[in-house]
């Protein structure tokens, strides 16, 4: 099964016209298990985000996608994750519970909550987002942005930010040995994560 994979490199491809990323599935550390599975497309500046991930670097064949349900967030943004026509999940997030340390909920197709990704770290966060008030100084210096995802309180998995010229990350679910989670819809997540912040 393509996404029957545990850990994923999630990194981005700059272009100037879109947001483009590749994920490829990990074996040992940093060591690819094989050839990319997904290449994701996000046009910039966008009304009405729909993000697609795509099984060749073509983009000819979809797989699934995130779609928002809305143009305007009012507080608590919701994005709808398809494959073709079956939806198989849902991201969401509370702007006031996002305030000090951002926070994701993930569910499934029955919109029942099936995890939870939040900031690792409450100080860092704290720094990360005070850093960010000063401008030009938030791209270089370089704080962690990195998530701990959990399912009924306990934590299976979190996505790690590497510091690279490029947006980076290492999506880890080895906690989740029953792949309860949709491996989709945490690759959905992943990108979300590092796309969908300033909607």
């Amino acid at each position: 099964m393509t996404f029957d994979y545990d850990r994923f490199l999630v990194d981005q491809l700059v272009r100037p016209i879109a947001n483009l990323y590749r994920v490829t599935p990990l074996a040992t550390g940093e060591t690819p298990a094989g050839p990319p599975i997904a290449f994701v497309r996000q046009k910039k500046l966008a009304i009405k985000e729909d993000i697609r991930f795509y099984g060749d670097e073509g983009e000819t064949e979809e797989l699934f996608r995130i779609k928002a349900r809305s143009m305007l967030d009012m507080g608590g943004a919701r994005y709808d994750v398809f494959a073709g026509e079956e939806k198989i999940g849902q991201l969401w997030h509370k702007f006031g519970e996002s305030l000090i340390r951002t926070t994701w909920h993930v569910s499934g197709p029955a919109e029942d909550e099936v995890a939870l990704a939040r900031e690792r770290s409450t100080a860092g966060a704290v720094a990360r987002r005070l850093v960010d008030f000063v401008p030009y100084v938030g791209a270089y210096i370089p704080i962690p942005y990195n998530f701990e995802i959990l399912r009924d309180g306990e934590v299976v998995g979190g996505m790690d930010r590497k510091f690279k010229v490029r947006d980076q990350y290492v999506l880890d679910l080895s906690g989740d040995r029953e792949k309860k989670l949709d491996r989709r819809l945490a690759i959905a997540l992943a990108v979300g994560l590092d796309t969908l912040q300033n909607r």
